[in-house]
């Protein structure tokens, strides 16, 4: 079988047997299609069978070298891992007998912290919205949700109103591998959305919750611009992409003494290691208070500038 061939199969592997998102399956399709094409200008691997004879690990670095040269470490890294899952498919459908896929090299990736809002950024965020427009209440709408149910961009946008419940706060959102959930948002948030819909004639229930002024679903580059429009609006220095509001959600409830459990559970994360991160945020935290109110500290500076002086 020919190496074009057996991506085709194992796309469809990810869409109908894994319930990837379709972002996702190209994202596969585009880390996986340079790979090959990499494959039969190089070294003329073009069938599964060439790929079990002539794929080594000095093959593998020569790739990594190139890959690296014009791609930043995450892509990198994301690139490696489409190639391992890819390989593992080869290997289970048992159309390559070696296990090629320890030639695959394991990049360190290092793990970044979660941007997010402080409780009083978000709160200058939330006024920031011109509530007597039919815009500035969507938006103030959009973000309370957002907010208040630690919601992606991509849940939001996809919402249509028969997935609120207003009257019991709540929310069912599609996640990611198809998973649904249903979460609770504040009374803020339902005040908001009440009066976003009402303004907005009250939809059918089959509509789309958040749309434009062509009454169509907005999309979520225009959730950014969005966000962007209103952080400039409430004169923030701080610069957060929509996701930036889930980590804020996320955040500031394992400051406020939520269990790890019960975030991993409204984030919709498959594996608790994801919510973990947070636990990193949560100790900078506490570190930036301890380094501001601890009495040592002020002993330090106070010593340290009588020195000086």
């Amino acid at each position: 079988m020919v190496l074009v061939g057996a991506l085709e199969h194992f796309l469809a592997h990810l869409k109908l047997n894994r319930n990837l998102s379709p972002h996702t399956c190209r994202a596969y399709h585009s880390d996986l299609d340079h790979w090959i094409r990499d494959l039969s200008e190089r070294l003329q691997i073009e069938t599964l069978n060439d790929l079990s004879q002539r794929l080594n690990a000095s093959s593998f670095r020569a790739y990594l070298s190139a890959v690296m040269e014009t791609h930043e470490k995450a892509s990198v890294c994301r690139r490696l891992s489409s190639i391992r899952t890819f390989l593992r498919f080869l290997k289970h459908q048992g159309w390559i007998e070696k296990n090629v896929n320890v030639l695959v090299p394991h990049p360190k990736m290092q793990s970044s912290l979660p941007t997010f809002l402080g409780v009083t950024e978000v709160s200058e965020l939330l006024n920031a919205p011109d509530r007597t427009t039919l815009l500035g209440k969507r938006d103030l709408a959009l973000l309370e949700l957002m907010y208040g149910a630690g919601l992606r961009v991509s849940e939001v946008v996809a919402l249509n109103c028969s997935d609120l419940d207003r009257s019991s706060g709540w929310v069912r959102v599609m996640g990611k591998g198809s998973r649904e959930r249903i979460i609770p948002f504040g009374t803020s948030a339902s005040a908001a959305l009440s009066d976003y819909l009402q303004a907005r004639g009250t939809p059918e229930l089959g509509e789309p919750v958040f749309v434009n002024f062509k009454n169509t679903r907005l999309s979520a580059r225009s959730v950014g611009r969005i966000l962007a429009k209103q952080l400039v609006r409430a004169a923030s220095f701080k610069s957060i992409s929509p996701h930036g509001l889930r980590h804020s959600f996320a955040t500031h409830l394992l400051s406020a003494g939520a269990d790890l459990r019960t975030i991993q559970e409204l984030l919709g994360h498959s594996q608790l290691s994801t919510t973990q991160r947070y636990t990193h945020v949560d100790l900078g935290i506490l570190m930036d208070e301890y380094q501001r109110l601890h009495p040592l500290t002020f002993v330090g500076k106070k010593a340290g500038k009588s020195a000086i002086d």
